[in-house]
Parts: structure tokens; C-alpha cells; sequence
């Protein structure tokens, strides 16, 4: 067993990124995802490991230098929150084009514009569908707790690199200030530059006499060559989408009825579904875990065997959408969702099952 710790979600996040072997962290305080950059200040990293930690000075030059940073090669992560990430989206679509791994939070918080500093799933629609321009994927990951929170950064570094893609850890203000039990994992250490150089044929870093000049850069002009660029990009997402999915089932077997969630309404969604089986109510849950790669062939598979689903979420109604092309018109779908910060109860959601779904 790891080290055990009780730490907050922006804790853990920032712990994790060190135990990674992160080799730089640029990022910008705004709440509330501030405790990430503070708690790394404070840790002093670059005496542990050598990580380098910098508050830019905003969230554009934070992802500017991220960008530049990835073109060598190193692990390097950046956090922020809802209206920081809007600031970021050039940035991360130059990085998506140029094929550069990079972990990118996003502990949301309510909107639209300034709103509020309360939790939020509304930023799906940006991190999924890609909220900067072209066509483009993050990986995303959606972790429900502050173990997951911890756990996320370890694997987004490796499929970042994996794939040589931006990789969003999609979390909101509760799971972020929440106070849980973690279990580190042990210390990996920072690559040497010679290791970069060999695992990183592609990164600009200490390039040697016979390697050819390294050029990264989204931009071709020809539009043969863009479409070329293109054509891999999508190749590599929907390898991405077969090999990657990571999802949840909990008393889905002999369910007639089903709660969708990611995130923190998964949590909630799990309460609810004891509590609806308490009432004799066959329900149960199904909480993706990879945004993109979206699980839409494992939730075919379990919405078509139920009577009905409810896509609980934080906002006005974003992945149910996805869910809806997943399954299909032969179940009822419906959505129910709260704004502004306000986090619903697992009592509302088993009535809202019974409203919209049992008795609609």
C-alpha cells in the first residue's frame, strides 16, 4: 500500500503531478482551483525533484508556456477553471495540432462568464467537442473523487505521451475543495535529457549533431499537407476512441431503469440509486470515466436493456446529447440538471427519476 494522506482534490492533483515526474507546472490563481498552484508553491518541488513551478502571468501565457515546454519533450501540466480554460483555447488547439502530450485541469465552476465560484459541469461541451478551433480531440478525464483526482494525472502523462495528445482532467469546484482519503503513488522520476531524446524522437530538446532539424508547428499552408495533417489526427482519435475507454457499472444487472453521470453527479447518482432500490425501484448507474473516448458502445449495451435513462449533470443538459447517440430513439431518454453551483441531492434525483422517467 502507497502512502495515505488526507488531502483536498487540488492537493492531491498538485502531489500527483510532483510523484509523476512532472518537469514543469505554468499556471495563473483563480478559484477554485487556486490550492493546486499554492500547494506546490509551498511544497517546493524543484528541491524534491527538480520540478519547476512558475505563475505566468495569466492563463494565455500559462498555455504559451506549456506549448513551448512540450516541444521538448518534458512532462509539463497547467490548471485553471472555467474562464481561465477559455482563455487557453488557442493555445491548446496550436497543441493538439502540433501532436504535443500536455495535462491540462479544469476544476469547473458556473457560468456563463464570470457567474460563480461554485461547482459545474457546463464546461463539457468545451472539453469534449473541442472549444478552440479546428477539428481536434482532447483525451478527458472525469474523476468523481480525490483519489481519482490524484490517480488522473498519472495516467493522463501516459496517454499523453501514449498518443502525443492534450489530455483534459475535467473536475469541478467540489471534487476540487472536497477533503478525502488518498493513496499516493510512489515517486517516478524525472527523465534525463538523454531519455527525452530517445522516448521523444519528435521533441526539440538537446538535439544532437545527427538529427535533423526539428520543426513543431500546427501551421501548413498547402492545403494537401493540411488535409494530410488532418486525416492522421482523426486516425489517431478513433485509436484513441477503441483502446482507451474507461468506464463504471454499478447494479446496472438486473436494472429497468438507469441514472447516466460523470463526475461528481456520479457520486450523487450512486446514493440515489441505494435509495431508489430501497423503494423497490430496479435502477442503476453508469458513470463514464473517459469523456473522450466517449463509452458509447458500453452504454448501447446497457440502455437498450432498460426502460428508461436519466442524464443527471451540473448543467443544462450537454452529455446527454452524446448519450442520446449512443442508444439511440427505443429508450426514453431524459435530463435532469441543476445551475448556478447548486449541487443536487440524491433525494431530488430518485424524484426525479420517478417524474420524468417512472411516471412520464
Amino acid at each position: 500500500m502507497g502512502e495515505l494522506r488526507l488531502m483536498k482534490g487540488n492537493e492531491a492533483v498538485a502531489e500527483a503531478a510532483i510523484r509523476a515526474g512532472c518537469d514543469g507546472y505554468f499556471g495563473y490563481p483563480i478559484t477554485p482551483q487556486s490550492e493546486v498552484m499554492e500547494y506546490l508553491m509551498a511544497e517546493k518541488p524543484f528541491e524534491r525533484t527538480g520540478m519547476v513551478v512558475l505563475q505566468a502571468e495569466s492563463e494565455v501565457a500559462s498555455i504559451n508556456m506549456l506549448y513551448g515546454a512540450a516541444g521538448t519533450g518534458k512532462k509539463v501540466m497547467t490548471s485553471s477553471s472555467s474562464p481561465g480554460i477559455s482563455l487557453m483555447q488557442e493555445g491548446i488547439s496550436y497543441m493538439a495540432g502540433s501532436e504535443l502530450p500536455a495535462v491540462i485541469v479544469n476544476v469547473v465552476r458556473g457560468g456563463p462568464g464570470l457567474g460563480t465560484i461554485q461547482p459545474s459541469q457546463a464546461d463539457y461541451f468545451q472539453a469534449v467537442k473541442g472549444g478552440g478551433h479546428g477539428d481536434y480531440k482532447l483525451i478527458v478525464l472525469a474523476p468523481a473523487s480525490v483519489q481519482e483526482m490524484c490517480d488522473h494525472v498519472k495516467l493522463g502523462f501516459d496517454l499523453a505521451f501514449k498518443y502525443r495528445n492534450p489530455v483534459m482532467i475535467l473536475s469541478d469546484g467540489a471534487v476540487g475543495q472536497m477533503m478525502e482519503k488518498v493513496e499516493l503513488f510512489d515517486q517516478i522520476a524525472r527523465r534525463t535529457d538523454a531519455e527525452v531524446i530517445s522516448q521523444c524522437p519528435w521533441a526539440a530538446t538537446g538535439k544532437p549533431k545527427d538529427r535533423e532539424h526539428i520543426i513543431i508547428t500546427s501551421l501548413d499552408l498547402d492545403p494537401a499537407g493540411q488535409e494530410r495533417v488532418n486525416l492522421k489526427l482523426q486516425a489517431k482519435y478513433k485509436k484513441i476512441q477503441e483502446n482507451e475507454i474507461l468506464f463504471e457499472e454499478i447494479q446496472c444487472e438486473d436494472a429497468e431503469y438507469l441514472y447516466v453521470a460523470f463526475g461528481l453527479s456520479a457520486r450523487i447518482c450512486q446514493k440515489a440509486t441505494d435509495l431508489a432500490r430501497a423503494k423497490g425501484i430496479r435502477v442503476g448507474l453508469f458513470r463514464p470515466i473517459t469523456l473522450f473516448p466517449f463509452p458509447a458502445p458500453q452504454i448501447a449495451s446497457v440502455g437498450n436493456r432498460v426502460k428508461g435513462i436519466l442524464v443527471v449533470e451540473m448543467n443544462a443538459g450537454q452529455m446527454i446529447e452524446d448519450v442520446k447517440l449512443s442508444v439511440g430513439c427505443n429508450v426514453k431518454i431524459e435530463h435532469y440538471g441543476r445551475f448556478g453551483g447548486i449541487i443536487p441531492s440524491p433525494e431530488e434525483v430518485v424524484r426525479a427519476l420517478e417524474q420524468k422517467i417512472i411516471g412520464g
